[in-house]
């Protein structure tokens, strides 16, 4: 099919550059010229595992990127939005949303055939409906339903792993108004045999957000357990680990061994979750309910034990360092989690900012966030290390933020002299060196 994508972000591209490898005429859509001259030239703008292959293998054949919403919309049969909804600390920001709708139905007004507009975005309930929808009617002076389909299709991409997400779906969920709109972005996704729901614009908005309120409940009931069994003299890797073996979270094969299911990671001790979903979705879903009353009184805890959990990293090294000033500290990984460059929301930012506050000399190493970091803080006084060894060898204390697999090695590179607080729980809590852990007493 012929389609055309709206926003070139992590969504935007991903979707796109997937849906080319999978036989469709693809047309991605920016207002940044400088971006879309990097597609052009097989440069994706952001990192993520395997894109730049994908990018390379379809760019000047199935794949193609322009600044011409209109042309793009008027030589495919579905457009897809996929451009940013920020929180802005009420709700969120529907900006972008409705400036894309906006030029869809005025492109649209010059189209005399069906178009279905997809809503990739992630939106509160009854943005599809309520929102883009009527900004399409408005533009195109055609009528939903009759003349062109809406439908809404959420993505469940987890960062670092977007290509085989895309490419092997757990469930695809279609949102329209109506089984013809439906149909149409069903053929797009024929060759996946995964469970399709098909359902209204409504609850499919709805199932993004409970699905990833859901994930970030997980973690933080997971944190809330952890900081009460430290402070009660338990391990809470071993309370995990005991938790785990529920067999209604690791289901036991007819013979005797056990599925693992991912969502087990989720239920470990951390020092918190961060990106660009969780929080913003979260608090986004908090502030959709008390705009209707109703109170989302846990979710409101789910953010607070998020916000509160950076802290017991300085929380702990301060038992060893009362005063900070002057001391030599690695904050290792200041990306969110492993395998991107995206620091929005990463527990790093309050941590290091403390870290600061309090006038420790503060480096940093992440595979291949540091810059990023230093761009979007403007925390010039940072130092940038380029490998574990370089941290051992300059800090006295070491913070294990990011689960970058490389932090492993640490256990053969510190000495007795170094304080590491793990706040991923990654490396043996018996290393030869004053080892703090979160979960741990």
């Amino acid at each position: 099919m012929r389609i055309s994508i709206i926003g070139t972000g992590y969504v935007g591209l991903v979707s796109g550059v997937c849906l080319a490898d999978l036989g469709h005429e693809v047309i991605c859509v920016d207002i940044d010229a400088a971006k879309v001259a990097r597609i052009e030239r097989g440069d994706a703008p952001i990192v993520e595992k395997d894109l730049t292959e994908l990018l390379r293998r379809n760019i000047g054949s199935r794949l193609r990127a322009t600044t011409d919403l209109a042309a793009a919309v008027r030589d495919s049969e579905i457009t897809i939005i996929a451009v940013g909804t920020p929180f802005d600390g009420e709700s969120i920001d529907l900006t972008y949303i409705q400036g894309a709708s906006r030029e869809i139905g005025a492109a649209m007004a010059a189209l005399d055939r069906y178009h279905v507009v997809v809503v990739k975005s992630t939106v509160v309930p009854g943005t599809t409906d309520d929102v883009v929808t009527p900004l399409l009617e408005e533009g195109s002076g055609r009528r939903a339903g009759p003349d062109f389909g809406v439908c809404m299709n959420p993505e469940f991409l987890r960062e670092g792993e977007a290509i085989d997400d895309f490419m092997n779906p757990d469930r695809i969920v279609v949102g329209g108004i109506d089984e013809r709109a439906q149909s149409v972005l069903m053929d797009v996704y024929a060759q996946f045999d995964v469970p399709k729901v098909c359902t209204s614009n409504r609850t499919a908005e709805m199932i993004k957000y409970a699905s990833n309120a859901f994930l970030a409940t997980t973690i933080s009931f997971a944190n809330e357990i952890a900081n009460l069994s430290a402070a009660v003299g338990v391990d809470a890797m071993e309370v995990m680990e005991g938790l785990h073996l529920d067999k209604r979270l690791s289901p036991i094969l007819p013979d005797g061994s056990r599925i693992t299911p991912g969502l087990l990671s989720y239920l470990s001790p951390g020092c918190g979750f961060g990106g660009s979903c969780f929080p913003k979705d979260v608090k986004a879903l908090i502030a959709f309910g008390q705009a209707r009353q109703l109170p989302m009184r846990l979710l409101s805890e789910v953010i607070e034990v998020n916000r509160r959990q950076p802290a017991e990293m300085v929380r702990r090294l301060k038992r060893h360092y009362p005063d900070l000033r002057g001391v030599p500290v690695a904050v290792l990984g200041v990306a969110f989690k492993p395998g991107t460059d995206d620091i929005r929301e990463s527990p790093a930012l309050p941590i290091i900012q403390e870290l600061r506050s309090l006038g420790a000399k503060v480096s940093i190493l992440d595979p291949i966030a540091s810059g990023h970091l230093i761009r979007e803080t403007g925390w010039s006084d940072l130092i940038v290390l380029e490998t574990l060894a370089d941290a051992v060898a300059q800090a006295d204390a070491l913070l294990i933020v990011t689960r970058w697999p490389e932090f492993a090695e640490l256990p053969a590179l510190v000495s007795r002299r170094h304080v590491v607080i793990d706040g991923r729980r990654i490396v043996p809590k018996g290393i030869a060196c004053t080892y703090e852990g979160i979960g741990l007493e």
